[in-house]
């Protein structure tokens, strides 16, 4: 691999001195009369609240005097980033310009411009949209990243720096290491007067060892270190190079650079770190902060997320079209972290955006490629700033690139584009992809896509005829995830005031990101009712979060030619709530419990079905994945719930599954409904290598007694009834009628005291309600006509005034921003096993439509079961009491009849509890 340093950031020794600017500057905005205050490194919208959303241009001005041992040298101003284009003064004369907010630059201050008392102004400009205002460089025309989701930032966001040096100096030094030899080549940029000097090398091994030394004249230099050490997240052996500038036997300048040895590839559809096999177990990383937003609060911090990132099993953070602080590298590379980094999209592709990306792409390596612990790169997001689908010039741009960035760093993979539906891959190392669903909402979706995958599919790349597609390239589910949500109290203020963040977010998905009032929603809505309390809610949507990300690991875990995966996300970010730790960097509720489906040995147990009534026998597809590990020779699996049982596994290589069978599991007896725990371990020689947990909704056996009557115009939902156990009688002397539609003729019965329940599953076309009889827009008792058209009449205008909406193609779908659905657990639901939302029992009974038409008022009581999305916004309903005249009825959503009758517990329970309900009613 390549190592780079830009000996700015490198340790300074006696012969090179430094000054930190940091600290507080004054800063005037444009629109500021005065100037105010501001620390640095920061970037405006994190230190002002009126400038929270503010582009344009700031000034930030400071003062400083030089030591007097500083005398007869280069003075240079570093800066390690400016977002977006700065103009540096000192004193009123101008030094130099820059333009790309992510990388560092440094600027030497003539000697003629010093005094004994000096001022620096540095104009910061981030543009805006505004292509008239900014035409050289309109917002959409630069790297920008998330920007563009959760907010500009503009201003001196990385530290500043005074530095003095010999007029011989190391401009930049670069260090070529081969795992193989142990060769190292270092080739140096050194300053006009420095071309004679001599150059020695020290380099230190992991234990700070003195391992080589080397010396020579001009720009290269060439050391072998003995016996190399390889770097990799479990060892992570860092070398460190003493580079020392001599002229006339003196040391005139000197810098350091840590290096590691290390290799990545690809070959047969698998990824090979030092040679070895690797499962990628990453989180997308957007390297957003509490306070700072861009600027990480302190190098402790960096290393306590590092360490909370290990913990819960990654060995990869992929980090997410953002260029970090270089000290993010610094601590992944000391700690043993992967890291994925990205170039920060452009809004609209250019001759001049391309320029800059590629600009942006050639600093990074400059900047960065020291570190052993990056090891791939993405050119473009998901099509973000190309139109790859339509532009034929852009994706052979896409194809280019990706060959001059392999040119130009070949030490590690590039993915071109990772790619989502609809766009793709032209050329690239990696076949990654981008897709999300939750369950168990949509379960079979995730299976089938994953299954799609996983067997190569052609909607990957490019099929316009210009893919270059190798075949072999490595699979990755580079984004997947779901939402949970925070606790809002850990996240406050330390004046306990909520973060500016939390009013954020209402122009995503229809306003359902938007933060702010989440426990007024919550109790306006009475979920109280449903769960104990606000904090309860919140415990059970990060269990919920687990439960999915548990899921969909292991169904990708079951397909061996998958070899990695990219968790969306690591923290959570301002609104979007999908992270394994909160913007604060506090853990969820299953932190400690994470890893065990998130290593490489992972057990996957794949039931018939999450639901069995007591005494069944339930078939459990049993299978071990390995991942970058192995399964020795001897190695067991043992289960244990009750009824024991133990395999012997297959000896096993690395990313591959073992397959133990299909393992029937006698359900067993019991009373009461209840969550049956199934605990699996694999062991070899007394050693633990894996454990996990299958739940299981245990069912005791239906009572068929004392059930009340039913009568069904339908007669396959008569005979469903019938199935169970119910006694079929006419309408007219029936406890409940059965239907899943209603028209006038079932009104009038329930305005006489009829009691009706509704499976409203979406079976029978009605008109977006619950009738069959009343078409949309009908006149029913005045007509009223507004600019010669007739004035339509609501969905839940028709008795008994409940809409019905197909969740296909709309919000309550449940995708990325999670649906939580929930039933009360009371009256006769009380039984049900499990909390108050859904798990994966539920999963052949999941709603396809909602209900609308309540009032917050009914959540207290008439609905019994129902959803809310993201930061509890867009309440519907899924199961439902409404009176009607004398009568009343139920009505569900859930899709009841959609098994064998008798043959789902759930399903069986949930028809019960609801007929149970009506028949009580008054």
């Amino acid at each position: 691999m390549t190592a780079h340093v830009t000996p700015a950031l490198a340790p300074s020794q006696d012969a090179r001195k430094r000054m930190t600017l940091d600290g507080l500057w004054q800063f005037k905005f444009e629109s500021d009369a005065d100037w105010r205050s501001t620390n640095v490194p920061s970037v405006w919208q994190s230190e002002f609240a009126d400038l929270r959303d503010a582009f344009g241009k700031g000034v930030y001005r400071r003062r400083f005097s030089l030591p007097q041992d500083w005398a007869d040298r280069d003075i240079s101003l570093h800066f390690g980033a400016v977002n977006y284009f700065a103009e540096i003064s000192v004193n009123g004369q101008s030094i130099g310009t820059h333009e790309g907010g992510y990388l560092p630059f440094t600027l030497s201050i003539p000697s003629s411009v010093l005094k004994a008392e000096n001022e620096i102004d540095v104009s910061v400009t981030l543009p805006s949209a505004d292509a008239t205002k900014y035409p050289q460089f309109p917002f959409a025309e630069i790297p920008h990243g998330k920007q563009s989701w959760y907010g500009p930032l503009g201003g001196i966001w990385q530290s500043v720096t005074l530095e003095a040096r010999d007029a011989s100096h190391i401009k930049h030094a670069t260090a070529n290491a081969d795992l193989a030899s142990g060769a190292v080549r270092f080739d140096l940029d050194l300053s006009a007067a420095a071309v004679d000097a001599e150059v020695r090398v020290l380099v230190h091994g992991p234990d700070g060892a003195l391992e080589v030394t080397g010396k020579g004249v001009g720009r290269t230099l060439s050391v072998v270190v003995p016996r190399v050490k390889a770097w990799s997240p479990e060892t992570p052996n860092l070398y460190r190079a003493d580079i020392s500038l001599s002229v006339a036997g003196a040391i005139v300048d000197a810098t350091s650079v840590t290096f590691g040895f290390r290799t990545i590839e690809t070959r047969d559809g698998q990824l090979f770190l030092n040679g070895a096999p690797l499962y990628m177990r990453a989180a997308l990383d957007q390297d957003y902060y509490p306070e700072g937003i861009c600027t990480p609060p302190s190098l402790e911090f960096l290393e306590d997320q590092a360490r909370k990132a290990k913990e819960l099993g990654l060995n990869t953070l992929r980090i997410h079209i953002k260029v970090p602080d270089p000290r993010y590298y610094e601590v992944a590379d000391r700690l043993g972290l992967l890291i994925w980094t990205e170039i920060p999209n452009v809004q609209t592709f250019t001759d001049a955006s391309a320029r800059r990306m590629r600009e942006t792409m050639e600093g990074i390596v400059r900047r960065d490629g020291h570190h052993p612990s990056i090891i791939a790169w993405t050119i473009i997001n998901e099509d973000w700033g190309t139109r790859t689908v339509e532009n034929a010039d852009h994706r052979q741009w896409l194809a280019e690139t990706y060959d001059w960035l392999k040119a130009l760093d070949p030490s590690r993979l590039v993915s071109d584009n990772s790619a989502c539906f609809p766009n793709f891959h032209v050329k690239s190392d990696l076949n990654d992809y981008h897709y999300y669903r939750s369950v168990p909402e949509r379960r079979e979706e995730w299976d089938d896509i994953t299954k799609q995958f996983a067997g190569g599919a052609a909607w990957t790349y490019s099929g316009l005829g210009d893919a270059q597609r190798r075949g072999d390239e490595p699979l990755i589910v580079s984004e997947f995830g779901v939402w949970g949500l925070p606790d809002p109290s850990k996240v406050l203020l330390k004046d306990g005031s909520e973060p500016f963040w939390m009013e954020t977010g209402a122009t995503w998905g229809d306003g359902v990101a938007y933060p702010h009032g989440v426990q007024k929603r919550f109790r306006s809505l009475h979920l109280d009712t449903v769960f104990k309390d606000f904090g309860s809610f919140i415990e059970a949507a990060q269990w919920y979060q687990f439960a999915n990300l548990k899921y969909e690991i292991e169904v990708m875990r079951a397909h061996p030619t998958i070899v990695g995966y990219v968790i969306t996300e690591f923290t959570d970010v301002h609104w979007e709530a999908n992270g394994l730790l909160d913007i604060n960097r506090n853990p969820r509720v299953f932190h400690d419990q994470f890893a065990s489906i998130n290593s490489d040995i992972v057990i996957v147990a794949r039931p018939t079905a999450w639901s069995a009534y007591a005494g069944d026998v339930l078939e459990v597809d049993l299978s071990v994945a390995t991942g970058g590990a192995s399964i020795p020779d001897g190695a067991t699996i043992r289960w244990t719930y009750g009824h024991d049982g133990e395999r012997v596994l297959p000896t096993t290589a690395a990313n591959a599954v073992a397959s133990v069978g299909v393992v029937p599991m006698q359900m067993p007896d019991t009373d009461a409904n209840r969550t049956l725990h199934i605990e699996f371990e694999v062991l070899s020689n007394g050693q633990r290598l894996a454990t996990n947990v299958l739940d299981i909704a245990l069912y005791a056996k239906r009572s068929r007694a004392n059930l009340p009557s039913i009568a069904s115009k339908d007669p396959a939902l008569r005979a469903f009834a019938e199935t169970l156990g119910y006694p079929i009688a006419e309408p007219e002397r029936a406890d409940v009628n059965l239907v899943h539609a209603l028209d006038e003729s079932d009104i009038e019965a329930m305005r006489h005291g009829a009691r009706y329940f509704v499976i409203a599953d979406g079976s029978v076309p009605t008109h977006r309600n619950l009738r069959t009889d009343i078409p949309a827009g009908e006149k029913l008792y005045r007509e009223m006509t507004i600019d010669e058209r007739d004035m339509p009449v609501g969905i839940d205008q028709q008795l008994p005034g409940i809409g019905l909406i197909a969740r296909e193609g709309t919000l309550w779908r449940g995708d990325w921003i999670a649906n939580f659905s929930w039933i009360r657990r009371d009256g006769a639901f009380a039984s049900l096993p499990g909390g108050p939302l859904l798990d994966l029992s539920f999963e052949k009974v999941v709603p396809h439509h909602v209900m609308t038409g309540f009032r917050t008022f009914e959540y207290a009581g008439p609905v019994h079961g129902g959803l809310v999305i993201g930061w509890v916004h867009k309440p519907a309903v899924t199961i439902a009491e409404r009176r009607v005249g004398r009568g009343n009825l139920v009505a569900t959503t859930f899709r009841l009849t959609n098994a064998a009758a008798g043959t789902d517990p759930v399903a069986a329970a949930l028809f019960d509890a609801m007929i149970a309900t009506v028949n009580q009613s008054k």
